[in-house]
């Protein structure tokens, strides 16, 4: 029996650690058969070394997502090594320190509009870059984390994603004529390089083990790479603009 993403070709955005989502994102999506590229930035070199883990060779392209020239010269460089796309992964965030850690009321607008552009924007300016790569329609799947609470340490990062959620949704409606789908994934807690940038990011990490009804496990980012993998598949050939929990339940329990 062939994989669910077979035939698929797939661009991957944030490969940092073997601990990320993104690169059991990129692990599982090979083992189901796609071809995939991924995207690095701003060291392209470590995610060339974290890629040879992965079961088959893949080129490594920079990108930095707030790069008008790097988002246009993408297209020519995925079309040469791909031929075209099916689906994309916006594992992307970024906010500076002074906006995370409990210092929510003091972060400078300069911090919080770097933190916007990067988390939430990059995902229509991505999408927007690899749109003439997806002819005959396509995923794409982005990474958010709960925006509905206010989250302890978490800051100016909440808003980012409450935003990027929006963007999803706004992105699916416009989208949609194309067959272009836009879904993210709401992981639970991972401890990746992007969470070990959050100043107390055990306090938050935390409530998994109080009130997750399955239990959680924070050195577990596959779970998540298969909720990427199932969306980026043609298992959910109408959905779209949709918020899928994979974080053991926690968002559905009040207390």
């Amino acid at each position: 029996m062939s994989g669910i993403l077979e035939g698929k070709r797939i661009l991957i955005t944030g490969v940092l650690m073997e601990s990320s989502i993104a690169f059991h994102t990129a692990k599982l999506a090979q083992e189901q058969g796609a071809e995939i590229i991924l995207t690095a930035f701003p060291r392209p070199t470590l995610t060339e070394r974290i890629a040879k883990k992965l079961p088959k060779p893949t080129k490594v392209v920079e990108l930095d997502v707030t790069n008008a020239e790097h988002l246009t010269r993408l297209e020519d460089i995925v079309r040469a090594e791909l031929g075209g796309l099916d689906g994309v992964v916006h594992s992307i965030g970024f906010a500076p320190q002074d906006a995370l850690g409990g210092n929510f009321l003091n972060t400078p607008f300069e911090s919080v509009s770097t933190a916007m552009h990067v988390s939430a924007f990059s995902l229509k300016s991505l999408t927007m870059a690899c749109l003439p790569l997806m002819q005959e329609g396509g995923s794409v799947v982005g990474l958010t984390f709960d925006a509905q609470y206010a989250w302890p340490q978490y800051d100016w990062m909440g808003p980012a994603k409450a935003a990027l959620e929006s963007v999803n949704r706004y992105l699916a409606r416009d989208l949609g004529k194309q067959n272009v789908r836009c879904n993210l994934i709401s992981a639970g807690p991972i401890g990746s390089m992007a969470a070990k940038s959050i100043p107390g990011f055990s306090e938050l990490a935390d409530v998994w083990n109080h009130r997750s009804p399955l239990e959680w496990d924070l050195n577990d980012p596959e779970p998540a790479g298969r909720g990427v993998v199932a969306l980026l598949s043609d298992w959910f050939p109408k959905t779209t603009g949709e918020i899928i929990h994979v974080d053991g339940g926690l968002h559905a329990i009040g207390a």
